[in-house]
């Protein structure tokens, strides 16, 4: 079997995580979303998202990267502006998956906000 290597981020609320005024939390949310699609266009992260109806709550989000290190993942995960603000931590590790199974689309839903 071929496998491909990405580097999974799992984004979690941290407990003690610093707490922001209601408009500080939007920017650093919508800095958070805008860092992350840079780095998308850029081809270090396949995708990314939230997660909902989690067992466990602090799990916020994972981030799919494709950089070739958990060192360099763990690098441009850090630099996000939530995680820089104190609002998610970073958990990274190497994912395998069946070589070309990252293209397989899914149920589409449309987000306001």
């Amino acid at each position: 079997m071929n496998l491909e290597s990405f580097e999974l981020v799992m984004l979690r609320r941290p407990a003690d995580a610093t707490p922001y005024d209601e408009a500080t939390l939007e920017r650093i949310q919508a800095e958070h979303l805008a860092y992350l699609a840079s780095l998308r266009e850029a081809g270090h992260v396949v995708t990314n998202g939230p997660v909902l109806a989690q067992p466990d709550e602090s799990l916020r989000g994972l981030t799919f990267f494709c950089t070739g290190s958990t060192e360099r993942a763990r690098e441009l995960a850090e630099a996000d502006p939530a995680v820089r603000a104190g609002r998610l931590a970073v958990e990274v590790m190497t994912w395998w998956c069946p070589a070309g199974t990252m293209t397989r689309p899914g149920t589409t839903v449309t987000v306001e906000g």
